[in-house]
């Protein structure tokens, strides 16, 4: 009788840290796809952003004729760049057709240089908020990597720890990543 006692328990035990395992690795695996899915939001918007900041340097470009220099690098997509970098340039690209449209009084008027404007502004909405949504999910992800017993977990699967979407990271010793 006692025999069958130990051996239930140990079933139990058992039966009860496999599924603690496994309710922990899904666990994970659902906020690792939350955060793919806001990366690919990302990507989409980033992508949208861009085809937009090209159609308003078209228009400029139409407009002024001296400003063809100025969107020559930005126009172009590098390939092997990340979204974090890539947000950035669109940024830079942004704020290069704002400043041309400004110091063009043609061009302030202009009805599609408006709607491309209102079309960057919902598209920023909607980036701000796919950055903040993915930034809260890595968030949750990354503490159940670094918290007990879901590190084991963590590194049996090889689940690191995720950047933040502005590239920086907290627990590294470089300091450049905090610049504007």
């Amino acid at each position: 009788m006692v025999k069958v006692f130990i051996i239930v328990t140990v079933i139990l035990i058992v039966f009860a840290l496999v599924m603690l395992y496994i309710s922990k690795y899904n666990l994970m695996q659902y906020f690792i796809t939350k955060i793919d899915t806001a990366e690919s939001i990302i990507d989409e918007t980033l992508r949208t952003r861009y085809d937009l900041l090209n159609k308003m340097s078209k228009i400029i470009k139409s407009k002024v004729k001296s400003t063809k220099d100025y969107f020559k690098q930005y126009e172009k997509k590098e390939e092997n760049i990340s979204n974090f970098d890539f947000d950035r340039r669109l940024t830079e690209y942004l704020t290069l057709c704002e400043s041309v449209v400004h110091d063009h009084t043609v061009l302030e008027n202009n009805k599609d240089i408006e709607i491309l404007f209102n079309e960057l502004k919902n598209n920023e909405e909607k980036l701000v908020a796919t950055k903040n949504y993915y930034n809260r999910e890595t968030t949750e992800l990354n503490i159940l990597v670094r918290r007990f017993p879901t590190n084991i977990i963590a590194k049996i699967h090889r689940i690191k720890i995720h950047t933040y979407f502005d590239g920086k990271d907290l627990t590294d010793d470089i300091v450049d990543d905090f610049k504007m």
